[in-house]
């Protein structure tokens, strides 16, 4: 763990399935980010951008997870259109 990040935990439970078939397992994942990300989740929920708190929580956690990970491997070649496209969109949404 790096002291110099905040250190998260996300547990994922499958709690319905539409098709009736079995429900997966949880499963958790930790990893480290250099925000904060509740207080983005508040921030972004006091700029009412979606129709819900849960659906702001929803994007803030996916967001701040995927680009993370897109920033540590920013020379994958999968990354390479999308990265700078990806930095235009935080722009915009930080400047909304």
């Amino acid at each position: 763990m790096n002291s110099k990040y905040n250190h998260y935990k996300v547990t994922l439970e499958h709690t319905h399935n539409p098709k009736g078939d079995e429900l997966q397992e949880a499963v958790s994942v930790e990893f480290d980010n250099h925000d904060n990300i509740f207080n983005i989740i508040k921030i972004l929920q006091e700029k009412n951008l979606f129709s819900s708190d849960s659906e702001t929580a929803e994007f803030a956690i996916g967001l701040k997870m995927f680009g993370e990970v897109m920033l540590r491997n920013r020379e994958n070649p999968l990354f390479s259109e999308l990265f700078p496209a990806f930095k235009a969109f935080m722009m915009k949404l930080k400047s909304t």
